[in-house]
């Protein structure tokens, strides 16, 4: 496959598309893998790649035991260079353009109790300035529902923390400001105040969150320390499961969907009404434990 037609799309991405590193990294990795298979196939041209090879594409995919979300974001990465392709007059149509995506599962997301989230974000050693960051991060993430993502990427002057504000820049560059309350507010000040410039020992940085060498925190590391501190509820819990119980809890207390969408940073209703149907589904089973008629006829 040529590769200046690819790096010129990849360029596209990051300048007009306005992708994150994440989608540019995924698509990159995606679509390579996808050369790779025409290369072996024979395929000169990608003026000669049709319905027929996509298809025996997505068939080796599943044969080695792909996730049908990996393949669904596979294919949306040939759909997404091919219209690049189409909008450069390279080829005349596009062979992903009526490839029907595999149907994903849709699993309902895991989320904590108001208890165990409770306990996961107090856990910390506030004793020690990386338990300081710590507290600050775990607050943050579950007050706010912020991708890990957006909470690495946040400087000091995207904070407002008179008015308990922050903003943020989420997926394609969209910003939106995310409301915290007291408890992460107070974790935040405390942080900045006394953990931060120790973490700094005297280097000059606008990340909000440094690591022990006073360098901006990484997603990476921000995993480690959500599993580490996973023990404290005797969970196995990753860091978008802090953004399920955020918006879960909203939803329990009563929050209009419309509202925990914007708060989010969904582009789409229908990515946050899943959170509709875990609290139903948390619903009934308590329904089912505590009400005495669900549990049998009720009578002696």
């Amino acid at each position: 496959m040529p590769s200046e037609v690819f790096n010129k799309y990849i360029a596209f991405l990051e300048a007009e598309k306005n992708a994150s590193r994440y989608t540019v990294r995924n698509y990159t990795r995606d679509l390579l893998e996808f050369f790779a298979f025409v290369t072996e196939n024979k395929i000169e041209s990608l003026k000669d790649v049709n319905k027929l090879t996509l298809r025996a594409y997505l068939a080796q995919l599943m044969e080695q035991k792909y996730a049908k979300s990996s393949i669904a974001r596979k294919l949306s990465a040939i759909r997404s260079f091919y219209r690049y392709l189409m909008r450069e007059e390279l080829v005349k149509a596009s062979p992903a353009a009526t490839t029907v995506s595999p149907k994903l599962d849709r699993r309902l997301p895991i989320f904590l109790t108001v208890d165990e989230a409770k306990r996961l974000v107090e856990s910390p050693d506030l004793s020690q300035p990386h338990g300081q960051r710590d507290r600050a991060i775990l607050e943050l993430l579950y007050a706010s529902g912020m991708r890990v993502s957006e909470l690495v990427n946040l400087n000091l002057e995207h904070l407002n923390l008179a008015a308990n504000e922050i903003r943020v820049w989420g997926k394609g560059n969209k910003e939106r400001l995310v409301l915290i309350g007291a408890p992460a507010a107070h974790a935040l000040t405390n942080y900045i105040d006394n953990a931060r410039p120790l973490l700094l020992s005297g280097k000059k940085n606008n990340a909000l969150f440094v690591n022990r060498y006073g360098e901006r925190i990484l997603v990476r590391r921000i995993q480690k320390i959500i599993s580490k501190y996973s023990l404290s509820v005797n969970k196995k819990i990753h860091p978008h499961i802090l953004r399920h119980t955020f918006a879960t809890h909203l939803l329990d207390g009563g929050a209009d969907l419309k509202v925990v969408q914007e708060l989010l940073g969904h582009a789409d209703l229908s990515s946050t009404q899943i959170y509709t149907h875990v609290t139903q589904s948390h619903a009934r089973r308590i329904y089912l434990s505590a009400h005495p008629m669900a549990q049998g006829d009720g009578r002696e």
